[in-house]
């Protein structure tokens, strides 16, 4: 045998026992999120390493959400889920327990530097209860226990509040695969330099309509009225899976009516006729809100393009 056969045999060998085969090699962690505004946030994180699986995806209500059997399969192989809490996605409540147990399950409503706000239920956001102040929702919640009912769990909506899951997550994520946790991180500097940028921008937009008063479908915004210091004076309803009733619609346009709304805004998931009839006679407009993204792809631009395409909805019907 040749010199040279004999070397190119060595060098073979040596790969072959110092080069890790692609069944050794690391992988990327199994990430399962809730909602896609969770999703883009966490594969904003993970872009150059993996990407998370969605389970609320398409126009799908995470408030009545059923798993299909390839989201149990993948939450019995995740290495981390990320979900906001029971209140917003009660559909998780057992499956994380008797299918994700070996898991690590980060309830981003809990993340360290979210400001939490509770549930609203005072005034225009309930039948029969008088209004305990001018914006009884801007009280924040207080999370753990029996409490955690009565939180909104649609924090996202002030990025803040995501720039606070967001450092929750790539937490979560460095701990499980710190081979990455370089990447994670600058992915994680950058994502924060973004939501800043963001916030402003909104801020920016919403600013000139900040004082007109508006209706919603349900009660979804709280987190954005808050940040914005937005006019929402109620809801067609709290629940968005029960229709409201002809005594609610008829408060409800006597409220339109006596509050000056200038819009009433459907959501893309939800029934839209009742907004028809509430505004008929009024003099407010109709628009749409969407808090979830479900007309939207889902994937790492989806919160940001979510987020101006609903200050863009307000100001436009607000300000038109």
């Amino acid at each position: 045998m040749s010199p040279f056969r004999i070397l190119s045999l060595v060098a073979l060998l040596w790969l072959a026992f110092t080069v890790p085969s692609r069944a050794d090699a690391p992988t990327a962690p199994k990430v399962v999120a809730s909602v896609k505004p969770v999703h883009s946030l966490a594969a904003a994180l993970m872009q150059g390493v993996g990407q998370p699986k969605l389970l609320v995806d398409g126009t799908a209500s995470p408030h009545s959400f059923s798993l299909k059997p390839s989201d149990a399969s993948a939450l019995s192989q995740a290495d981390i889920v990320f979900w906001m809490g029971p209140t917003l996605e009660p559909f998780l409540v057992k499956p994380l327990a008797s299918l994700a147990r070996g898991a690590h399950i980060v309830t981003l409503i809990e993340a360290p530097g979210l400001r939490p706000l509770a549930l609203r239920s005072a005034g225009a956001w309930a039948d029969g209860e008088s209004q305990q102040d001018e914006h009884p929702h801007l009280v924040p919640a207080v999370v753990g226990g029996a409490a955690d009912n009565q939180i909104d769990g649609h924090a996202w909506l002030d990025p803040a509040n995501a720039k606070a899951m967001a450092r929750a997550m790539a937490d979560a994520l460095i701990q499980h695969d710190p081979a990455d946790a370089a990447r994670y991180r600058d992915n994680l500097a950058a994502l924060l330099r973004s939501l800043d940028a963001l916030d402003a921008e909104i801020g920016a937009i919403l600013a000139p309509v900040s004082t007109k008063p508006f209706v919603v479908f349900h009660d979804a915004f709280h987190y954005l009225e808050a940040r914005y210091r937005l006019d929402g004076v109620g809801a067609i309803t709290l629940n968005p899976e029960v229709r409201p009733g002809a005594a609610r619609l008829s408060q409800l346009r006597a409220r339109i009516q006596a509050s000056g709304a200038t819009c009433v805004f459907a959501e893309p998931q939800f029934e839209t006729a009742l907004i028809g009839t509430l505004v008929d006679g009024t003099q407010a407009k109709r628009g749409v809100l969407d808090p979830e993204g479900a007309l939207l792809p889902a994937g790492p631009d989806l919160y940001a393009t979510l987020m101006r395409a609903n200050a863009h909805a307000l100001a436009g019907c607000l300000g038109g």
